[in-house]
């Protein structure tokens, strides 16, 4: 598969999870895994890496970062397909004790799903590049290196994507 031994490739793998913890959590939820199952289904995306390692061709940090990646976003496929099968009865507040009304927790979820459409609806490359910005943390340089642009471009899709999901909102409120 390649020439690389599993236990450097291995020692990369902990090395970039040991040096970004979260990143694997963090790419769950911009992939729309719920707050609550993140951090599960990151730990499955790093069981999977490290049981599937000997597939990478090379560990280096570049192709490693892009392999997680791919693994994150079947694990997010995963449980939004068994979430599709078995759904929820009810949403998750953050309110210790209270119980939502069913009017409120109907706003709740009709707001969240149109701005989980209105991210989704955005050009792939206008997605990615907010996604790395807002929910990773990433700056406008991180972005830049981690999609392979200029810092000009990063900026440029960022505020895109922005500017974008502002006239969502606006047709969506009924002001456009």
């Amino acid at each position: 598969m390649n020439d690389v031994p599993d236990s450097t490739a291995r020692a990369v793998l902990s090395e970039m999870i040991g040096s970004e913890p979260d990143r694997l959590r963090r790419r769950s939820i911009s992939l729309g895994v719920p707050f609550r199952d993140a951090e599960d289904a990151a730990q499955t995306s790093l069981l999977r890496a490290w049981r599937s390692i000997a597939h990478l061709e090379t560990p280096e940090p570049g192709r490693m970062c892009s392999w997680l990646d791919a693994i994150a976003r079947n694990v997010a496929i995963d449980l939004a397909r068994q979430r599709a099968r078995r759904p929820e009865a009810e949403l998750d507040d953050d309110t210790a004790g209270e119980q939502p009304s069913v009017e409120s927790a109907v706003e709740i979820r009709v707001f969240l799903d149109s701005a989980l459409t209105a991210v989704h609806s955005l050009p792939e490359t206008l997605r990615e590049a907010l996604l790395l910005n807002v929910v990773e943390g990433l700056s406008a340089e991180e972005v830049a290196t981690r999609l392979g642009i200029e810092p000009a471009a990063a900026r440029q899709r960022i505020s895109r994507a922005r500017k974008a999901l502002k006239e969502c909102r606006r047709t969506d409120m009924g002001e456009g």
